[in-house]
């Protein structure tokens, strides 16, 4: 009897649980469960008899115990498989929001397989590389592949990823539409439990815009280096310019300055033959002779223009910023032949007269880029300025000169206005104010000297007439030139004025040049620029120069001995100090003379002097005086 009520018990007890985890779990199978010991019960308690042993009902008890046991490995069961079913949901939830956020995130995401072909991508890869996201799953990332890497960049990109480990650094990629992009990636490989490698996932972030700042700023920095560097190189022309005392030595100092001075390393001086239009060096620095003889032949067989002989013919700065191996252009090729990668050629051209032209050539593409075309342009002019004024410091103390005479019909100034006055005129003097304009002293005959001050308003070239004296039948004039008249064009190109006559409307200007000048160049150069002017001689002479004995000697063959006297005594005495030393009373005391007597030697002596160094019959001129 107790085995059967054992087995009842366990029964109800199994029911009980079974129906208790019904209602937490609401799992069918505990339903069943809860059904079938029910029914077991049911039918033991009914079947139940007093008078039993209980021995029969000991099957009974057994599947009452298996009942229950089954209910608690079942509840054991539905609790590990609830647990399995929340990491599930809860490894599912992450999954989603894991690829919700590759989805929208705004890097360019892919993931490949093994060879690198690709599997998956997100949406922004769209916007990296223009591609579709189905133009590149199945494909390998070298659709986006650029030419700026060598193959060794790639295969040590693979050589990393495959060894396990990640590759992190910037690479250039290529757009669908072919625009090129800066791109920060890192691949990572992707590994079972076991460490090999599945699969590899890359990530990459646009960083074009700042790519490209940081480009702009390193260059900027280069360009005000460079801008730095090349002020420093005009400084030391400058002041080359101011030391050198000849033509030759300020293009030899220019072309140092550049040679020497990074990203420099070649300069050269050309001049422009006017007959067969060819180049010659007349200095170089940075390559020996042989070299510039090949660079120079080049520019000459060149079929093509090179930037010398175009700045020189248009008086213009040429920059070549890049020059690369397959040059079709022969002097081209040869600079490039010898490692130069940008150019730049400078005319020398002061107040339009052109002195040749300035090369630079630079092993680094774009070194003339910091300079602006107007720096060329002042660095030009200052080189021709000082070229321009050592020669004309040699017209005036050259030996040898060059005399051109030209003929005046309506150009020069003087001569202008002889013409309108319909006078004759003798050029006495020409020399600079010392405010910089051009003052001429000269003669006019033939007309009223109360008619010249008036002929001047319609005389562009003379801005001023003063009268000083008169003089050998006429009358002597102060007149202030204008840039623009002939006499200043011809002394602004180092020329000396040393006559210049109008007589019954014809005029007639000499001017001297030092040996060595471009007649052709020169004569082109003022006949474009004036009007009714042609030359009429070329004569090569030699200066005669006068010794200080010599000068002396004519003096006093001029001077009368009491001229001579009273000249020396007055000088001796102190009587041009300041103060004076002896009055004009006293120096007449000291010679014997009356002081009346004393001052008219005395002035005539001056006179004598001063026109002896003054009033010679070659009318010296200089733009320096």
């Amino acid at each position: 009897m107790g085995i059967a009520l054992l087995s009842v018990s366990l029964r109800v007890a199994g029911v009980g649980y079974s129906a208790l985890l019904l209602y937490r779990v609401r799992d069918l199978r505990f339903g069943f469960l809860t059904l079938m010991l029910t029914l077991m019960a049911v039918r033991q308690a009914l079947t139940l008899t007093v008078a039993s042993p209980g021995i029969e009902e000991l099957p009974g008890l057994i599947v009452s115990g298996l009942a229950v046991l089954t209910v608690y490995y079942l509840s054991q069961y539905v609790h590990q498989e609830q647990r399995t079913k929340d990491r599930l949901t809860a490894k599912n939830d992450q999954l989603r929001g894991f690829r919700k956020a590759i989805r929208h995130a705004g890097h360019g995401i892919f993931i490949t397989d093994t060879d690198g072909t690709i599997e998956y991508a997100n949406p922004a890869v769209e916007t990296l590389t223009g591609y579709d996201r189905d133009e590149v799953v199945g494909r390998n990332p070298r659709i986006w592949k650029s030419d700026e890497h060598d193959e060794a960049f790639y295969e040590s990109m693979w050589e990393t990823i495959r060894d396990g480990e990640v590759w992190e650094g910037e690479i250039v990629n290529e757009r669908k539409n072919g625009e090129q992009c800066w791109v920060d990636m890192t691949i990572a490989p992707i590994t079972d439990e076991d460490g090999a490698i599945e699969r590899f996932v890359a990530v990459d972030t646009d960083v074009t815009e700042r790519k490209e700042r940081q480009q702009r700023i390193e260059h900027q920095n280069e360009l005000l280096q460079r801008l730095n560097t090349t002020n420093r190189i005009l400084r030391d022309v400058n002041q080359a310019l101011v030391q050198a005392e000849s033509r030759g030595e300020i293009e030899r100092a220019v072309c140092a300055e550049f040679a020497d001075a990074g990203p420099y390393s070649l300069a050269w001086v050309g001049t422009r033959n006017m007959v067969n239009d060819s180049l010659r060096a007349s200095r170089h620095a940075g390559v020996d002779d042989d070299a510039i003889g090949a660079i120079v032949d080049a520019h000459n067989d060149s079929d093509a223009e090179d930037v010398l002989r175009e700045a020189i013919r248009t008086e213009t700065p040429q920059v070549v910023q890049s020059i690369d191996d397959e040059s079709s252009a022969e002097w081209l090729s040869a600079l490039a032949n010898r490692g130069y990668r940008s150019v730049a050629a400078v005319p020398l051209v002061y107040d339009g007269t052109v002195y040749g032209g300035l090369e630079v050539a630079s092993t680094e593409p774009r070194a003339f880029e910091a300079i602006d075309t107007s720096v060329l342009v002042d660095l030009g002019q200052t080189i021709a300025y000082a070229i321009n004024a050592t020669e004309s410091k040699q017209a005036l103390l050259a030996d040898s000169v060059v005399e051109l005479e030209f003929q005046l019909s309506g150009s020069g100034g003087l001569e202008t206005l002889a013409r309108a006055l319909a006078a004759d005129a003798t050029l006495k003097r020409l020399t600079r104010s010392p405010d910089g304009h051009l003052v001429a002293y000269a003669a006019l005959t033939g007309c009223p000297r109360t008619d010249v001050e008036a002929a001047v308003e319609d005389v562009p070239a003379v801005a001023d007439a003063a009268f000083v004296c008169d003089h050998d039948g006429g009358s002597l004039f102060r007149l202030d030139l204008t840039d623009d008249s002939v006499e200043s064009t011809f002394l602004d190109h180092g020329g000396v004025v040393t006559g210049q006559t109008v007589e019954d409307g014809s005029g007639r200007l000499t001017v001297e040049f030092p040996q060595r000048t471009d007649v052709r160049s020169l004569v082109e150069s003022v006949t474009a620029a004036h009007d009714g002017i042609s030359l009429l001689a070329r004569r090569e002479h030699e200066r005669s120069a006068r010794t200080d004995q010599e000068i002396r000697s004519q003096l006093e063959s001029e001077l009368t001995d009491r001229q001579l006297e009273a000249l020396r005594t007055a000088y001796l005495g102190g009587f041009f100090e300041w103060p004076r030393e002896n009055t004009g009373e006293d120096i007449a005391e000291l010679m014997g003379v009356s002081q009346t007597t004393f001052l008219q030697h005395l002035r005539t002596a001056q006179r004598k002097t001063f026109g002896l160094l003054l009033d010679e019959e070659a009318t010296q001129s200089t733009a320096a005086n």
